[in-house]
């Protein structure tokens, strides 16, 4: 069967409406569930010198706390999505955050770092499956309009809040308890979102078999991948150790897309990858994920390396960021939504996102932080809220019900190997920058070399704002309630 012909063969969507009366609540569970496992990327990252220091952990070892976690999440998110789509997506979300609650409490009570890496790579397999899952729920659980407009927009803004919340909370836990509560944080909430499940709508499962040849070159393919992006970041790209898995990502990756033009239970539906608009969103996630990730790397670098702030101090001067995202997708997203096209909301949002990350550009050793490192955050924070918000909701709609973990799967695929690819290559940039610098600090040089960092970030933005000027609907087909007027194009 051909592409095209599989592409027509798959349904438009047409979400049930919400069964349990609870919507409120079941978006409560989701989005708790997305912030969980995201935060997870970053809530180590100022736990990482008490981790080291009380298990003894070397350098390598120490970098393979945060690799285990997004080289598992990172590979395994499309064969987690697809399973949700095919035994059951409540089941499966479940099963993965099982798994999750189980290695974050081996991991808190590792006495060894090979244990504590072994659980953070289960954790990362528990977030691959529950992760795409969660997305996938709540395209069933809600209907289609401006309920599940907001629900995505908030699903969406967790994608990027996480990360700064993870920052805070570690930063808070690091320093008023220990490094081992940045895994016993997850417990509690994991359990409460466990218990919350059964108000969430489950939808139809697809019948078809597993693709054992597509599940197989996906996941180690994009595992190779991410493996190979951060030894480049670590070694260099002429490394030995970086050429062959970015080699053997490479062929995998091709075998991919052949199995999946062939294949009659592809892992990625022919449907899902059909539409021109929910190409392009996948696009600017990747990009956006490719920016912010290293937006947060530098930023944390320039707060504890330049400007001495303690782990505590550095978590609490991310707020503005969380403050900006929250804004944006609880309000402002949705509130331009109703009115713009998704392509001007998106434009919108990267368009300020840019200005962001100019003005982080600015940062100097001795500045103070109301100058540029807390507003430039608030701005970047509010930019970024509206791109996710908009491009969640391009990323599922439209999509077959049975085709909506396949779709979830790839959306976070892309933000994550965005933010995989994007952190290599700009901290690569940045330390090259630095190291060629003649500035009579050491805090001058490294300063210089960020701020060349977050123009880069920004011109990744700039990318992503054709990508969406050239793929994102002018206007989207949603439909509204109580008169609200019509999407306008661009």
């Amino acid at each position: 069967m051909s592409l095209q012909d599989r592409t027509q063969a798959v349904p438009r969507a047409a979400a049930p409406p919400q069964k349990d009366g609870k919507p409120g609540l079941a978006l409560l569970v989701i989005a708790a569930a997305q912030l969980m496992l995201v935060l997870d990327n970053t809530i180590v990252a100022v736990a990482l010198p008490s981790m080291q220091s009380a298990l003894g952990l070397s350098e390598a070892g120490l970098g393979w706390v945060v690799t285990a976690y997004a080289l598992a999440f990172g590979g395994l998110l499309l064969a987690g999505g697809r399973a949700g789509d095919l035994f059951g997506r409540r089941l499966v979300f479940r099963i993965g955050l099982v798994i999750f609650t189980a290695a974050s409490l081996l991991g808190g009570l590792a006495t060894t770092g090979g244990l504590l890496i072994t659980a953070r790579l289960l954790q990362g397999l528990g977030a691959a499956i529950a992760a795409p899952t969660a997305l996938s729920l709540l395209a069933t659980t809600f209907p289609a309009g401006p309920a599940r407009n907001k629900a995505l927009g908030v699903y969406g803004a967790m994608g990027g809040l996480g990360s700064v919340v993870g920052l805070l909370l570690g930063g808070a836990l690091t320093e008023y308890l220990n490094w081992r509560w940045v895994m016993f944080v997850n417990i509690p909430i994991a359990l409460a979102v466990l218990v919350g499940t059964g108000v969430l709508v489950d939808g139809g499962r697809e019948r078809g078999k597993v693709d054992v040849p597509g599940a197989f070159t996906a996941t180690f393919g994009i595992g190779a991948l991410v493996y190979g992006i951060t030894r480049a970041g670590e070694e260099g790209l002429g490394d030995t150790g970086t050429l062959i898995p970015l080699g053997v990502a490479l062929v995998l990756l091709v075998a991919f897309v052949a199995i999946q033009r062939t294949a009659r239970a592809p892992m990625i539906p022919g449907g899902v990858l059909a539409d021109k608009g929910r190409v392009g969103a996948n696009l600017v996630m990747f990009l956006v994920g490719a920016g912010m990730l290293a937006t947060f790397y530098f930023l944390t670098l320039y707060m504890q390396v330049v400007k001495g702030y303690d782990p505590m101090i550095t978590g609490v001067a991310y707020l503005p960021y969380a403050v900006g995202m929250l804004l944006a997708a609880g309000a402002l997203g949705p509130q331009l939504l109703a009115r713009l096209s998704e392509r001007a909301v998106i434009s919108v949002g990267l368009t300020v996102g840019i200005l962001g990350m100019v003005w982080f550009s600015l940062l100097e050793p001795g500045q103070n932080p109301w100058v540029a490192l807390l507003p430039a955050q608030l701005v970047s924070g509010l930019g970024l809220g509206m791109v996710f918000v908009a491009v969640t909701i391009i990323s599922v709609r439209g999509v077959a019900p049975q085709a909506t973990g396949a779709a979830s799967g790839l959306v976070n695929t892309a933000q994550q190997i965005g933010g995989a690819i994007g952190l290599a290559a700009l901290a690569a940039a940045a330390t090259v920058i630095t190291q060629n610098e003649s500035e009579p600090t050491s805090s001058d040089a490294l300063t210089t070399g960020y701020s060349y960092g977050f123009l880069l970030g920004a011109g990744l933005y700039l990318l992503a704002l054709l990508t969406a000027l050239l793929t994102a609907p002018k206007s989207a087909p949603q439909p509204q309630q109580g008169g609200a007027q019509a999407p306008v194009s661009l």
